[in-house]
């Protein structure tokens, strides 16, 4: 069961997690969530732990609930421009800046983060199973991601984004190599395997 952060002093938590890092197409997508001191949910787990429907259904419930909470995409051609890691940690960056509660500490999934602001943070291997406010951010984070990527199918139906969300799956692959690649492919990344990888 996934607990409260619960630092010494009484102040708000933010928590932040990013979705898409290891995708072929699409953006990477960062949500921050900061939730109410009492906040329950005994669904709410790490989004890559849970089934699309509970996804589905938790992401109202915590869009509801959350004090506030920020989601942000970061796109293919900044990512290019600046690298995934870099890119996942402005996502953050900028999803914490909806906040319009400022926090007071910041809990990171992850081993990366770069200072936000002048406010202390922490990074957690695997937070998002750890903690209920990084979770929500999780959660947050892949619903839209899902979304948007499933908006984008319909433009280009032929990668099959809609199931696959821009993974690196043999099926997207194959089309990859069938139909080339989409304003929305990330250019830096190996898309296909015989591809030589550009170090960024």
């Amino acid at each position: 069961m996934l607990i409260r952060f619960k630092p010494k002093e009484d102040i708000f938590i933010a928590g932040t997690d990013e979705a898409g890092r290891g995708c072929l197409a699409g953006p990477v997508t960062a949500g921050a969530v900061i939730l109410p001191k009492d906040f329950e949910n005994k669904i709410l787990n790490d989004s890559k732990q849970l089934t699309e429907a509970k996804r589905d259904l938790l992401r109202p419930v915590i869009e509801k609930e959350a004090l506030v909470f920020g989601v942000v995409h970061i796109d293919p051609t900044e990512i290019d421009t600046i690298n995934i890691l870099n890119a996942s940690i402005l996502g953050m960056h900028r999803a914490l800046d909806q906040l319009s509660t400022r926090p007071g500490y910041i809990i990171v999934d992850g081993n990366k983060f770069k200072n936000y602001q002048d406010i202390p943070h922490e990074c957690v291997i695997k937070g998002d199973g750890k903690y209920l406010s990084i979770a929500a951010a999780s959660v947050l984070a892949k619903t839209y991601r899902d979304a948007y990527m499933e908006k984008i199918h319909e433009e280009y139906p032929m990668y099959n984004w809609k199931k696959n969300k821009g993974y690196p799956t043999q099926e997207h692959r194959e089309a990859i190599k069938k139909y080339g690649i989409t304003k929305y492919h990330r250019k830096s990344f190996r898309l296909l395997p015989e591809q030589y990888t550009l170090d960024l």
